[in-house]
């Protein structure tokens, strides 16, 4: 499946691309209008890419915190490393555990997606971001044919942006 994403800038730009599209014969089940007064990036399927991240996150910390502090103990106890002297024979390993379940959670923001978290990353936030400050998209999805019929259509509404998207592992 392919996607095509136009970024118009107002809702009578929307409207008369949208009219084009259903002029030319698309399927307009195919068609659709996002932003105020149509569909929200939630009510179509625009995943919220923050979201995803913070999941990640979460779920990687569930289980790298305690595999971290369980490690950090052990490491101490194994090699006999007195580093932690003035915290006496139980406490040493007590810290060894918390610094590596600190390192367990660094690692979870790390590989859970934190850093996109902080960055940013993908096109799912900018298109967000374009129907937030009030402009409206067109997503069309479909064959190859249905979305080069439809940029051809699109193109003549000067979007500020047009852009295609192949589903990943869908031939």
């Amino acid at each position: 499946m392919t996607y095509l994403v136009a970024v118009l800038k107002d809702r009578i730009q929307a409207e008369a691309a949208y009219s084009a599209l259903e002029t030319e014969g698309l399927p307009m089940d195919k068609v659709a209008i996002l932003g105020r007064g149509y569909q929200s990036a939630d009510e179509y399927g625009l995943i919220d890419p923050n979201e995803q991240a913070r999941k990640q996150v979460r779920l990687m910390a569930s289980w790298l915190v305690p595999f971290g502090f369980v490690g950090g103990s052990a490491f101490n106890l194994i090699t006999g490393l007195d580093t932690f002297a003035w915290a006496g024979e139980i406490g040493s390993p007590l810290i060894a555990g918390v610094l590596g379940a600190l390192s367990g959670l660094m690692g979870s923001v790390f590989v859970g997606g934190g850093v996109g978290l902080v960055i940013g990353g993908g096109d799912a936030l900018p298109y967000r971001n374009r129907i937030n400050a009030g402009k409206y998209l067109i997503v069309v999805n479909g064959s190859d044919v249905l979305v080069r019929q439809a940029t051809r259509s699109l193109r003549a509404f000067d979007p500020e942006s047009l852009q295609g998207y192949a589903e990943p592992g869908v031939v």
